[in-house]
């Protein structure tokens, strides 16, 4: 069984060299809003949340990153990178899902292709709640 743990700020950098290959694999499928180096400032800044899902033999196997957004009515999670082997599972989902309640989050979004949106409502159950258009400038 994995468990997620929370990674300090200050403690990224004992970490850093297990979790950026799976945020910078993660990110191959974002929008080019963040790199890794980015979002590794931002964690140790604490405007970001990284965490982390270790096997029996304490091994990362793992990562996803969150930023919360406030709003009026609900407080959003964002998944910025979420990456790894074998963590879409209801198990480690349970574990996400509670720390995310436990932080204040009334929901959970994060931006993905077609086919991970699928995965997520099979596995999860989440909804697509609107499609995101974009142009550069």
């Amino acid at each position: 069984m994995s468990i997620v743990h929370i990674v300090s700020p200050d403690n990224l950098h004992g970490v850093w060299d297990k979790v950026e290959p799976y945020i910078t694999e993660a990110l191959k499928h974002s929008g080019g809003e963040y790199s890794a180096e980015y979002l590794k400032i931002l964690i140790i800044q604490g405007r970001q949340v990284l965490l982390v899902a270790v096997n029996e033999a304490n091994v990362i196997h793992g990562v996803c990153t969150v930023e919360f957004v406030n709003y009026p009515n609900d407080r959003i999670a964002y998944v910025t990178a979420f990456g790894g082997v074998g963590v879409a599972n209801k198990d480690i989902w349970a574990q996400f899902e509670n720390w995310l309640k436990l932080s204040g989050a009334t929901k959970f979004r994060a931006s993905t292709y077609e086919s991970a949106a699928r995965l997520y409502r099979k596995a999860f159950g989440t909804k697509i709640k609107y499609i995101v258009v974009e142009k550069d400038l």
